[in-house]
């Protein structure tokens, strides 16, 4: 198996391979996942619910591209999936955090009794904002 992938390599096959937009472009766009991987670290607060949703419908529909190009271009299939996978795990954290309690959780906002100081430090925070709203 690995001759034969050799004998390949050193084919012109492999040259023209390797110097067309089959190659380069796919090795160019793994930039995408990199980076998506890259954010799965990093806090939820930042994430952009409307861009994450786009990039994964982006690398869906490129994906089906991809298999029906001929001939089969796997690493650009490779790239679009892994992309589609981590943008969908920050979507799943953007709506987590945004719309199941997330946020609430991370700043100790829930109805445990240990967390009451906190939620009231943050109610006379707002109605003294709108006190001071109101007075102008």
């Amino acid at each position: 198996m690995a001759s034969t992938f050799f004998t390949w390599l050193r084919s012109p096959a492999a040259r023209e391979y390797f110097f067309s937009t089959h190659f380069w472009g796919p090795v160019a766009n793994w930039g995408l996942p990199l980076a998506a991987i890259a954010d799965l670290s990093k806090d939820e607060e930042v994430i952009s619910g409307t861009m994450t949703t786009a990039l994964a419908c982006y690398s869906m529909v490129f994906m089906r591209f991809a298999w029906r190009v001929q001939p089969r271009n796997y690493l650009l299939f490779a790239c679009h999936a892994t992309n589609a996978a981590a943008q969908s795990v920050q979507d799943a954290r953007f709506v987590k955090y945004w719309y199941f309690g997330g946020r609430e959780e991370k700043y100790g906002l829930t109805d445990n009794s240990t967390n009451k100081p906190v939620t009231e430090a943050i109610e006379a925070a707002k109605q003294e904002s709108n006190k001071v709203s109101t007075a102008k």
